[in-house]
């Protein structure tokens, strides 16, 4: 199900966005704020800001947003790279 977010054009055109870009910038900025807050994988936020998994991480390094990644998730990777 689509969710569709309203701002209001006084805020919209207040922005220092050029007006093409803001549907994908505020996008963008939206993934990287529900990954911040552990709210979003980052497959899918970097599926929703639409870029790669090189470029988000660049950008997440950029932003000072810490990559998420558990003890479980180094667990698996050691089991993987042992070809468990």
């Amino acid at each position: 199900m689509p969710v569709q977010l309203e701002i209001q054009d006084e805020i919209v055109a207040s922005m220092k966005i050029p007006l093409p870009e803001v549907k994908k910038e505020l996008t963008k900025e939206l993934a990287f704020a529900l990954y911040g807050r552990w709210a979003l994988s980052m497959g899918k936020a970097r599926q929703m800001a639409g870029l790669t998994k090189r470029e988000f991480l660049n950008q997440l390094a950029s932003r000072g947003i810490r990559r998420h990644y558990t003890r479980e998730d180094l667990s698996e990777d050691l089991a993987y790279a042992r070809g468990e």
